[in-house]
């Protein structure tokens, strides 16, 4: 029904940026909300932003905000995540999903993408 395709990520210094891009698979958006998750090994995946795909309410986790931006471009069917300033602490795998619910919940997003790996060296 829904499918998600990650790219954007790589191996980048601290202080650099990145743009990860989400590109959604579905007929119409408006019944998602989109949100930007990342997994680091040995930890649990947490959520960093997220989007509503109408309208223009967004979040971003405290961990990221300031530096990250979420934003969408519905006529190429892709979600952003502008990330600034990159420190040693993003570095995760991550994941764009697709759920229901203004949630900050990894169990609430029934779609997933299959990640994209963000290194980021001191």
């Amino acid at each position: 029904q829904v499918q998600l395709g990650e790219s954007g990520g790589g191996l980048v210094q601290a202080g650099v940026s990145l743009r990860l891009s989400c590109v959604v698979s579905v007929r119409t958006f408006s019944n998602y909300v989109i949100g930007w998750f990342r997994q680091a090994p040995g930890k649990e995946r947490e959520l960093s932003a997220r989007i509503s795909w109408t309208g223009t309410r967004t979040y971003h986790s405290d961990s990221v905000k300031g530096r990250f931006t979420i934003s969408r471009d519905n006529g190429k069917n892709t979600v952003y995540l502008q990330m600034n300033n990159l420190k040693p602490e993003d570095t995760a795998v991550y994941y764009c999903a697709a759920g229901l619910w203004h949630s900050s919940s990894a169990s609430d997003y029934a779609y997933w993408g299959q990640g994209t790996q963000v290194t980021v060296s001191p």
